[in-house]
């Protein structure tokens, strides 16, 4: 469950960015023929219908219904006395509530045409409850895997998308700054305190507390003394968009030396040969639901090629004079040959 501030933005996210999205949306749907689709979200999937949207739920689940001929509404398992808040929060034409979203969001379909073509997006991480009711209360229906589709719109990111990613990273870059105590737990808790002040609506922060011993971050539970060199890591939310950053805590000089080869392969991507003799690497960006899915990098085989354009955030793990530095922070990729470029600057000490 989420505990920030959950609120729309209309200066942030107007209308007029809604309306785009949705228009994109319908042109591919009506390319390939879909009457409806269909996207889940869940606290841990929330990037495709807060895209589309504007929601995004402290907890429960839900199915946003985007009819090619008519608004989109929100079919919620959570109760009706939240509906002034969700209609606060998100721009559809309605919200219902039933305990059986699929059943429902099917039989809304059906009945407007009981032989609707309905692109379900991420067709094979749909709950199979979920599945078995769209299936249920729309027998005629015909369910189409509409993930490739939806990817190729929600992995490009507009620049309202790319404005929100700056200003979560500037409340990352803020929090992990405040990080000044010499005892990591209150350095975690002054991070988070920071991000909350500035408006997070949700930050994860995990360390790295010894580098020499363990380059892995980990939730730090109880009293953990900090080694001569450590990591904080701050993932952080702002209205729908997720950002990952990094800040090192080792000497000067080695910090630099590493940001440095940080920024020069941050700006060959998506190709992976700047990361060339890095420990590890991992490239993190939303296709469809998940708002950090991973998508390239040095232990994931073939994996998903961020597209021109894409929002990402990349960390990385480097040996500068044998001494181990992470970094991490949001970046954009290149589009017509551009170099590919970082939205804020990895934090070192």
């Amino acid at each position: 469950m989420r505990r920030g501030l959950i609120a729309r933005s209309v200066v942030e996210l107007p209308d007029a960015v809604f309306d785009a999205r949705l228009d994109r949306v319908r042109a591919a749907m009506q390319a390939v023929q879909l009457d409806a689709l269909v996207i889940y979200t869940n606290n841990t999937r929330p990037a495709g219908v807060s895209w589309l949207a504007g929601f995004v739920p402290y907890w429960s689940e839900a199915v946003l219904v985007v009819p090619r001929e008519r608004g989109p509404y929100l079919v919620a398992a959570l109760s009706f006395r939240v509906k002034p808040w969700i209609e606060r929060v998100s721009r559809v034409a309605d919200v219902l509530h039933t305990p059986r979203i699929g059943l429902k969001a099917a039989q809304q379909i059906a009945a407007t045409r009981a032989e609707a073509a309905v692109g379900v997006v991420d067709f094979d991480g749909l709950p199979a409850g979920i599945a078995e009711d769209l299936r249920e209360g729309g027998p005629k229906l015909t369910l189409h895997d509409a993930s490739a589709l939806f990817t190729a719109l929600r992995g490009v990111a507009d620049p309202a998308e790319i404005a929100l990613a700056t200003k979560a990273a500037a409340i990352g870059h803020h929090a992990l700054a405040a990080a000044e105590v010499e005892n990591l737990n209150a350095m975690i808790a002054a991070v988070e305190s920071e991000a909350r002040r500035l408006g997070a609506e949700e930050i994860y922060v995990a360390a790295a507390p010894d580098l020499e011993r363990d380059a892995r971050f980990k939730r730090i539970e109880g009293e953990v003394v900090p080694g001569k060199s450590f990591a904080l890591r701050a993932t952080v939310a702002y209205k729908g968009t997720w950002v990952r950053l990094v800040r090192s805590m080792c000497e000067g000089a080695i910090a630099e030396e590493a940001a440095a080869r940080f920024a020069q392969a941050i700006a060959l991507l998506p190709s992976d040969g700047g990361f060339a003799g890095f420990r590890s690497w991992l490239v993190e960006g939303c296709r469809m639901a998940q708002p950090l899915d991973p998508l390239i990098g040095s232990r994931l085989g073939e994996g998903h090629r961020p597209l021109p354009g894409a929002l990402v955030s990349v960390q990385a793990a480097l040996a500068v004079d044998g001494q181990t530095v992470l970094l991490g922070a949001p970046a954009l990729i290149g589009q017509s040959g551009a170099a590919s470029s970082l939205i804020a600057d990895p934090l070192y000490d």
